[in-house]
């Protein structure tokens, strides 16, 4: 129903109806239309604030699983890095330690991406240390699973030619001495028996009869057959694989530079050549240029009680003849 407006009217003490013109209509019409829409745009806005488009619902529903996903490739990037670590220490400490190889080197291992911020267009995302934890840690899992590709490559190469390096490493002792009584001095702090003072001896003595045949103790390739200071009449044979052998003191050699050998071969004679006490051979072995006790390198020559004996005689200090 149209509603009616009167005003009153003094000089006739009466109510006199109003009749609005088309343009006090219109007006009307507009301000109640523009007062309607506002009310309905403020309880649209406040709707919406309170409660959400239903696309920003949408979004935040999405944003949730995605920071639910993250979280979960996170812990699982967790578990793989622990796995791989798990490899690389059998890696290292296990097929490494077997097959007489180095282990890889942490600062290799460990070797990150250089250059450049790599994370820098993530540092604007929402929930942006998480995103970039995970792709770091994505990252590193490739360079580790890379570097271990390269590394098992390695090893099956090593293992190709480990009956190669079975024939090659040092294995039994370079004299005839299965009754252990040419051992004469082990490797070690020792008294020096000319100068009578104390001096590391970097090798083993092994005494016996000048003529006594001297034993290539693995398969190699003859590196010296001469005379050395200290050393006398010299055989050196480089094994391979890191291995070197040196034989001193001889009388005479029975090999020339060059020539190949294979384990139990006579390569010369013990002597009594440079400085020297006795008769006797003076036996080293060298892994990678450092020196090392050669009673370790007896495994195929003597029994398990016989390689206690000798792991006894060479711990004394003995008899030394250089």
């Amino acid at each position: 129903m149209r509603k009616v407006y009167y005003i009153y009217n003094p000089k006739t003490r009466t109510y006199d109806r109003i009749y609005p013109t088309v343009r006090q209509r219109a007006l009307s019409i507009l301000r109640r239309l523009f007062v309607g829409m506002g009310l309905g745009a403020g309880s649209f806005i406040l709707l919406i604030w309170i409660f959400g488009s239903p696309s920003e619902k949408e979004l935040r529903i999405e944003n949730s699983r995605l920071l639910a996903q993250y979280k979960v490739l996170s812990h699982r990037l967790d578990e793989a890095l622990g796995v791989m670590q798990g490899i690389q220490q059998r890696d290292d400490n296990l097929y490494r330690v077997v097959l007489q190889a180095d282990p890889v080197a942490d600062a290799v291992r460990q070797a990150g991406y250089g250059g450049t911020n790599r994370y820098e267009e993530l540092m604007d995302m929402a929930n942006s240390e998480l995103v970039i934890n995970t792709t770091q840690k994505m990252d590193m899992l490739n360079r580790q699973l890379y570097i271990q590709s390269k590394s098992f490559d390695e090893v099956v190469d090593l293992c190709k030619n480990h009956d190669e390096m079975l024939g090659c490493i040092p294995a039994i002792q370079p004299v005839s001495n299965k009754n252990l009584k040419q051992t004469a001095s082990g490797y070690g702090l020792r008294i020096d028996p000319i100068y009578k003072t104390t001096k590391f001896h970097a090798g083993m003595d092994f005494s016996a009869n000048i003529g006594t045949p001297v034993y290539a103790t693995g398969n190699g390739t003859v590196k010296k057959a001469g005379w050395q200071s200290g050393y006398g009449k010299l055989i050196i044979i480089d094994h391979g694989f890191g291995y070197e052998t040196w034989y001193a003191h001889l009388n005479d050699y029975d090999v020339r530079v060059g020539q190949k050998v294979v384990r139990g071969e006579v390569i010369g004679e013990v002597g009594n050549t440079g400085k020297s006490t006795g008769p006797h051979l003076h036996y080293e072995v060298h892994v990678k240029g450092k020196v090392v006790n050669p009673v370790n390198y007896y495994f195929m020559d003597l029994s398990a009680e016989d390689y206690d004996k000798m792991i006894e005689i060479a711990a004394n200090h003995g008899k030394v003849f250089d």
